[in-house]
């Protein structure tokens, strides 16, 4: 019966050289990859990124816009490729919530102007009439509905408001000078008296 050869065995020795060995090399490695100083950072930044993902869910869409913005300024590229996909969204979303029904006379003033520069006559003049209704006094909403009366051709209504800011508030007349908007009174005689009164010696 023929005899198996012995099993060679390491000695001592060269199990604690191959330890050794292995153990310079795990040393030159750990030695080769200093510390990420972004870590702190980019923690933050998942911290943030994971904030917005909750309140996106929730439908939060602006507090979500807001932590994502704060995400894109963090180290983590790929966490700010992220908040970009979901910052998109937030935006659509936003611009599609219609925005709340104007309350005070400076709403529907603002409102009234939006819609003139729109061509929308009639909406803006139904927002106009709201704010005078709510603010009498305030020279610029008269102001407002001399130019709109202008644009769509009702001239005596156009001075009659236009006399009234004027009144209301004296410096509307130079303004009214070279506002392009009272293009179409330029050739009406009213217009020159209320905007020049020095030329005929009389003030209106």
């Amino acid at each position: 019966m023929k005899r198996r050869p012995a099993r060679s065995a390491e000695s001592p020795r060269s199990v604690r050289n191959t330890l050794t060995r292995k153990g310079l090399t795990s040393d030159a490695k750990s030695k080769a990859l200093p510390p990420d100083p972004d870590a702190p950072a980019k923690q933050q930044q998942l911290k943030l990124y994971e904030d917005a993902v909750k309140h996106f869910q929730q439908q939060k869409f602006h507090k979500a816009k807001e932590l994502l913005e704060r995400v894109l300024e963090g180290p983590s590229k790929e966490l700010g490729d992220r908040a970009r996909v979901h910052l998109r969204i937030c935006e659509q979303r936003i611009s599609r919530t219609p925005a709340p029904p104007p309350k005070s006379a400076e709403d529907h003033y603002t409102q009234g102007v939006a819609l003139m520069n729109m061509g929308r006559w009639d909406e803006a003049r139904e927002h106009l009439d709201r704010a005078h209704k709510a603010a009498p006094k305030a020279d610029h909403v008269v102001y407002a509905m001399a130019v709109l009366d202008c644009l769509t051709g009702e001239a005596d209504s156009a001075m009659q408001n236009l006399k009234v800011a004027i009144q209301l508030r004296p410096e509307n007349r130079y303004h009214a000078r070279n506002d392009e908007d009272f293009a179409f009174l330029q050739e009406d005689p009213r217009f020159t008296e209320l905007l020049y009164p020095e030329r005929d010696g009389s003030a209106s």
